[in-house]
């Protein structure tokens, strides 16, 4: 490990030594009092600003970029008010007295003036987080270079060092690494979104092509991103081989239903065995498919619940795809009568209240058979087709209840058990035990 403590120390005593002498200044006081002053004021001169204008509906008319710079400026309206103090102040030092008298005044408009920038570049970001690291990240940057010690700043965090291999890594390159990444991580992510936009609206695609080649382009994009920010920075590819071993021994065993899970979605988008918009039944869980994604599918139920279900599981266990070929659905309804109806017109009524049911295909016509004699009277099923599974039990439902209003009409009557006790010589025989107390 390399590690220049001196560089360190001589940055540290510069910097000590040029605040000390500016501390001892009497105009250091004065201009610090002055920036006080001016800061109040913004914020002052901030509030009463923001009080009277409506940032939502400001300037709803106006183009995008400069209804949003408006908004950043009515926002941040005490940065932009205390920059331009600052900069009346400058001037009026400058015409006054010595320049180097009123340096501070100036560090203090430029750094507001840079704040204001990067809060107007950041705003076209949507990620707050992204934002936050973006604006601070370059502030300090901003800030560094204005005092004239950004230099100083990058040698030391160059000169501290950890060799692995053939790789130096330094705070430094850390940080260009981390800022490269999530700059190109965001293109990969604008890019890879105005690619879903554009294969979700082609009609030529199918669903389940559609989400294997929006996952294909999202990975795709962001490996090369990685490998772009990492060659950037000066990072020889080659030089990651010594962790292979290591990667690979943890995908065998602590990452192993990680990978079999994403290698199993990429097959359920191949086979097109599912897709989003079936209607599918998954051991005691059914719905429909919302969403795959690379580790799980979203199965939305009618109830609200959705379930988040492994790939894996779909490769392995028995699947019931409603809609893989055909939405058509056959219903089933069973029911019985007793021995005193006529089994033929049983068969007709229920034919005819299924035909007249409104979500039943005419294409279709329903069927009726008598299936079996029991102890309790005759079974009966019911077959009809509707066009879509979807509440397959609401329709069941109103065939039984229209069943029962014909059953009635017509005095049929669905049997149910019946149970006699027969009591022989007139009581029943209990045995009465009398215990005697001493």
């Amino acid at each position: 490990m390399d590690f220049n403590l001196k560089d360190i120390l001589d940055l540290l005593h510069s910097a000590a030594r040029s605040v000390g002498a500016e501390v001892t200044s009497p105009w250091f006081y004065f201009q610090l009092g002055l920036v006080l002053a001016g800061a109040g004021i913004a914020f002052a001169v901030s509030a009463l600003i923001q009080s009277r204008i409506d940032t939502t509906s400001l300037a709803t008319r106006w183009p995008l970029l400069l209804r949003r710079t408006v908004r950043v400026l009515v926002g941040s309206a005490w940065v932009a008010v205390f920059a331009a103090l600052m900069v009346l102040t400058r001037n009026v030092m400058v015409l006054a007295t010595w320049p180097s008298r009123s340096y501070l005044v100036m560090i203090a408009a430029k750094l507001a003036f840079a704040w204001l920038i990067i809060r107007l570049v950041a705003s076209g970001i949507h990620n707050s987080f992204v934002v936050r690291v973006v604006s601070v990240g370059a502030f300090l940057v901003a800030a560094l270079s204005i005092v004239g010690q950004l230099d100083s700043v990058i040698d030391a965090l160059d000169s501290v060092a950890i060799t692995l291999g053939g790789l130096r890594l330094t705070p430094l390159l850390l940080i260009k690494l981390g800022v490269l990444l999530i700059l190109a991580l965001w293109l990969t992510n604008v890019v890879s979104n105005f690619a879903e936009s554009r294969i979700t609206q082609s009609g030529d695609l199918t669903p389940s092509l559609q989400v294997l080649l929006v996952k294909m382009i999202r990975v795709g994009l962001m490996i090369f991103a990685v490998a772009v920010a990492m060659s950037a920075v000066g990072i020889n590819l080659s030089a990651l081989a010594i962790f292979s071993g290591a990667a690979g021994v943890g995908i065998g065993f602590g990452l192993q239903k990680i990978v079999a899970n994403f290698i199993s979605g990429i097959i359920l988008l191949v086979d097109k065995s599912v897709k989003p918009g079936d209607l599918v039944t998954i051991g005691d869980n059914s719905g429909r498919i919302s969403a795959m994604n690379t580790r799980y599918i979203s199965v939305a139920a009618g109830d609200g619940r959705e379930f988040l279900i492994p790939n894996e599981d779909l490769i392995t266990q028995k699947v019931t795809n409603w809609t893989y070929t055909d939405k058509n659905t056959l219903v089933k309804v069973n029911f019985a009568t007793n021995y005193d109806a006529d089994p033929r017109l049983v068969c007709k009524l229920a034919i005819d209240i299924a035909a007249s049911a409104p979500r039943a295909l005419k294409a279709k016509p329903p069927g009726c058979l008598l299936t079996e004699f029991t102890d309790a009277g005759m079974k009966f099923s019911l077959t009809f087709w509707i066009a879509d599974p979807d509440g397959m039990d609401s329709v069941k439902s109103e065939v039984m209840l229209s069943l029962w209003d014909a059953f009635k009409r017509e005095g049929i009557h669905v049997p149910y058990p019946v149970r006699e006790i027969r009591v022989r010589g007139g009581v029943l025989p209990v045995e009465t035990t009398v215990e005697s107390s001493t």
